[in-house]
């Protein structure tokens, strides 16, 4: 085709792609474009939005573990020393001697303190001496009442000189039991110038010092002496653990009385573990006290090593009778207002919640008193995803996997 010479040049810009008109030539076409991938777009989404049902989680779940255990009741006990005495200047004297040092381990009938015992000892002389002079009278009087006997009985002498003979012999013979007494007082006196130790024990420091004037009217305290080996634990135990030890003594015929010095006793100082000190329960108050409503109880340990001091407050345990016990992890138990539960997969795979009564602890384990079977399968792990009315894909794990091995039965 020829263009002639006098058109317009716009003529053949058209052409060339500068026509006014290209623009919406191209607006047509892309728009075209667009709705068309739009089409293949939403064909697409049609096809991969279809219902997916979620798979139900996945649990850990454990039979709860059936085994013989040994429960305890625990409290809460101080140390208390079998015997402590305050060490008292029983006659009054001089302090002349101190023979222990502060705080040492002594042993019975050690001597501690030494009053002087000089005027002590005199008056001790003095009494014995009085007793030989009242045996003599005493032999003076037998031999006048004996004479005057014979001479009553020949009828020689009067009647009031053999009454006289025989009052003078009973009063001869008084005084001497009476000369006896004395000495024997005196000895006493002269024995409590030497303090001794009256049991086994530490002295603590004393309290006086030499060249001290001690007893008299308001005897001086020189020291105190606390026995350390055996010593005791004292305790109180509730109410409920009572009535709990009672019915378990009861299953087996026995009664609280048999268990004095038969039951042991397992203690352990505050930075302790293991309750490494052993002993025996050796009383039971008969009563409980009706403002704490506790009872009262006692246990004698060897203390070796006087690693129990006087003061002391302690972590007590003792071992009940072993019985048969359902016993799951600690950590599968749950708490809400309700009490406490535990997450129970039936046989439709749906979780339930399963209110229970907890027993004591056994390690890392706990006792289920009630509210679980031994065919329960309890959620040991996975918790968080077990939902109580919910389906769940359960999984056996093994004791190994989920810790349920529970400790040797003591």
């Amino acid at each position: 085709m020829v263009i002639p010479a006098h058109q317009p040049s716009h003529v053949g810009a058209r052409w060339l792609g500068n026509d006014p008109l290209a623009p919406c030539w191209r607006k047509r076409s892309w728009l075209s474009a667009g709705c068309a991938l739009a089409l293949s777009v939403l064909s697409g989404c049609g096809e991969r939005n279809k219902l997916v049902v979620p798979l139900p989680p996945t649990v850990s779940i454990h039979a709860p573990v059936q085994q013989i255990v040994t429960t305890y009741l625990e409290a809460t006990g101080s140390v208390a020393s079998e015997n402590s005495v305050n060490l008292i200047a029983r006659v009054q004297g001089y302090l002349r001697e101190i023979q222990y040092q502060d705080g040492t381990l002594v042993k019975k009938g050690t001597p501690l303190f030494v009053i002087e015992p000089e005027p002590y000892r005199i008056k001790l002389q003095q009494a014995q001496a009085a007793e030989e002079g009242a045996k003599a009278t005493l032999v003076e009087a037998e031999a006048e009442y004996a004479r005057q006997r014979e001479l009553q009985l020949r009828q020689v002498s009067t009647q009031a000189n053999f009454d006289k003979a025989r009052a003078n012999r009973d009063t001869a013979h008084a005084n001497v039991l009476q000369a006896k007494a004395n000495v024997e007082a005196a000895e006493i006196n002269l024995g409590y110038t030497q303090v001794t130790a009256p049991f086994d024990g530490v002295v603590t420091a004393r309290k006086v010092s030499i060249g001290e004037l001690v007893g008299g009217d308001q005897p001086n305290q020189l020291a105190t002496i606390v026995q350390l080996h055996p010593i005791w634990v004292w305790f109180n135990i509730s109410e409920q653990d009572v009535q709990r030890m009672r019915a378990a003594l009861a299953e087996h015929n026995q009664t609280v009385g048999q268990l004095i010095n038969k039951v042991p006793v397992e203690v352990e100082a505050q930075t302790e573990t293991g309750y490494p000190h052993q002993g025996v329960l050796d009383y039971v108050n008969p009563t409980v006290d009706p403002s704490t409503g506790t009872l009262q109880v006692r246990g004698s340990f060897h203390n070796r090593g006087n690693a129990l001091l006087p003061g002391y407050f302690l972590r007590v345990r003792v071992p009940l009778l072993p019985k048969s016990a359902l016993i799951v992890p600690e950590t599968a138990v749950g708490t809400d207002q309700g009490g406490r539960y535990l997450l129970v997969v039936n046989n439709d795979n749906v979780v339930e919640q399963r209110r229970v009564q907890l027993g004591e602890a056994v390690g890392q384990m706990r006792i289920i008193d009630n509210g679980l079977a031994p065919a329960d399968r309890v959620v040991v792990a996975g918790i968080q995803d077990a939902i109580p009315g919910a389906k769940v894909n359960p999984e056996v794990q093994t004791s190994e996997a989920t810790t349920m091995d529970a400790p040797e039965p003591r």
